[in-house]
């Protein structure tokens, strides 16, 4: 008697994760995404440190972390674009099957033995591994969800994928790496990395009629990730969009640590403190505006509590600092709802493949080149600060989010809001269309 009951709790249970945008069949693999991004987070606060005692110089080091940069821009494409004609189940066990393999070469060819050749080429490949697992599961994640709760379901993925970058990670390596030592730590990550490719091998269902693609189909695929925004130009300003998103943030990683200890006069831990604080605000807000978009529009959200709100808080880390000084509570607020504004893209990811829902794939792809691309453009940015000073460029910063917002609602086409959003403005239509008709008999 109790397997019926068990099953109809499986059921519920699974239109529950529905409603909330996680596909049941999906379910696990957003649990192997946030270990994924564990495994893959855990080197980020000490690497540069690590490799420096190891007696690696700043040049070789800033060699290192560009070169990856640059495969992580190319690659994140890619995964896009290959997971239209592979199948992006196919393409995350790749990504997961490189990054194991790069990482032991990196850590046995390179780093033990000091071989910076095998280092700097291992590290490069394994590149390839992030964005494979990462934004291939992405792609899966909307093709498979419903429009109508797209918002929630990006939203998710992008909790998950930065509770595991931004927050597990931290809290795990400050937890191991004194009883490990640094080296004992980076091999941690591989195991974090083997359970999610065995999770998705394992337990993520395949789509329906999954096969073997022919040559013809991967190169189709790798063109239409590019000819799409010719065809729909739509989705080519969604790319612009995603490289605008975080473009600021990449470039104060740049230059802003140094402004707010050097000049405004912050300690090094409560300024670290209060960048902390902010990633773990734009965790939440990867969850909270998915849903916020399902109700209130997702290209509002994207405009108003994306595009403004992070204008008016980067001239804020500015312009606050330069009246209160290194006042800490005043500056961690500015954080938190910098690291919430930033959050409030994430619709983003709804919205676009939407534009081109017959190659949802390759308009995700577009997506993935402009959130590479900024890891190269908030840099350049940052370049300019020694040229122009520090306020020119948090106004240049400020002034293309402000581009941005205006740029957003060039992405209005039907279909991309939920059904409820789409009634709702039609409604209005209809309103005013009657009050205009109203008005012109009158005058007649």
């Amino acid at each position: 008697m109790s397997e019926p009951t068990n099953s109809a709790q499986t059921g519920r249970f699974s239109n529950f994760l529905t409603k909330q945008g996680i596909s049941a069949k999906l379910a696990w693999g957003f649990v192997a995404l946030m270990l994924f991004m564990v495994g893959d987070g855990i080197e980020l606060s000490f690497l540069s440190n690590y490799l420096t005692d190891r007696g690696f110089g700043a040049g070789s080091i800033a060699t290192l972390f560009s070169v990856y940069g640059l495969i992580v821009a190319v690659a994140a494409w890619l995964a896009g674009a290959l997971a239209e004609s592979w199948g992006p189940r196919r393409v995350m066990i790749i990504g997961g099957v490189i990054w194991i393999a790069l990482e032991v070469v990196f850590l046995v060819g390179g780093v033990i033995p000091g071989n910076y050749t095998i280092m700097l080429l291992a590290y490069a490949v394994r590149a390839i591994g992030y964005p494979f697992f990462a934004y291939g599961f992405l792609v899966w994640v909307t093709m498979e969800t419903s429009n109508e709760v797209m918002g929630k379901a990006v939203g998710w993925y992008w909790f998950f994928n930065a509770m595991g970058l931004g927050v597990i990670s931290g809290y795990f390596v400050s937890a191991v790496v004194e009883p490990f030592g640094a080296l004992g730590t980076l091999w941690s990550a591989i195991v974090f990395v083997i359970v999610a490719t065995v999770m998705v091998a394992v337990l993520v269902k395949a789509q329906k009629g999954s096969r073997r693609p022919t040559k013809k189909e991967t190169v189709d695929g790798l063109v239409k990730s590019v000819t799409i925004m010719a065809e729909r130009p739509k989705v080519a300003v969604g790319g612009v969009l995603r490289l605008i998103n975080t473009m600021s943030y990449y470039s104060f990683a740049v230059f802003l640590n140094v402004y707010m200890v050097q000049t405004i006069g912050f300690s090094q831990s409560e300024w670290s403190s209060i960048w902390g604080t902010m990633l773990f605000a734009n965790v939440l807000a990867n969850l909270v505006s998915g849903y916020a978009s399902d109700i209130f529009g997702r290209l509002n959200v994207i405009a108003w509590g994306g595009g403004l709100a992070t204008a008016i808080t980067i001239l804020g880390f500015y312009y606050v600092p330069q009246s209160v000084g290194a006042n800490y509570w005043i500056v961690m607020i500015i954080g938190i709802i910098y690291g919430l504004a930033l959050g409030m893209y994430v619709p983003l990811s709804a919205v676009v493949p939407l534009l081109a829902k017959e190659h949802k794939a390759a308009a995700v792809a577009v997506l993935n080149l402009g959130a590479g691309a900024s890891n190269f453009v908030g840099p350049v940015i940052a370049g300019l600060v020694p040229v122009m000073g520090v306020a020119p460029v948090i106004w240049v910063l400020a002034g293309i989010y402000i581009v941005g917002l205006f740029l957003t609602y060039l992405l209005r086409a039907p279909g991309i809001e939920p059904e409820k959003i789409e009634a709702r403005r039609r409604s209005r239509t209809d309103k005013q269309a009657e009050v205009s008709s109203a008005s012109a008999t009158k005058e007649n």
